[in-house]
């Protein structure tokens, strides 16, 4: 392999590595919506409900 290829992979993984660090600094400044905000205590609601029912059905059958 010659070494032009050796310095062109090595410059493309640099930029994907680099490309996708400044993607996440970006997207840690974003604002989640209300909506989606929500929707997740919404569902994290359900499932802590879900949770105790099961406790409890379990608890009642003797083994």
């Amino acid at each position: 392999m010659s070494m032009g290829w050796v310095i062109f992979i090595i410059v493309l993984a640099l930029g994907i590595i680099l490309s996708n660090i400044l993607l996440l600094k970006k997207s840690a400044n974003m604002k989640i919506p209300d909506s989606v905000v929500k929707a997740m205590q919404e569902k994290k609601d359900k499932e802590a409900r879900e949770h105790l029912e099961q406790e409890k059905k379990a608890q009642k059958k003797p083994d």
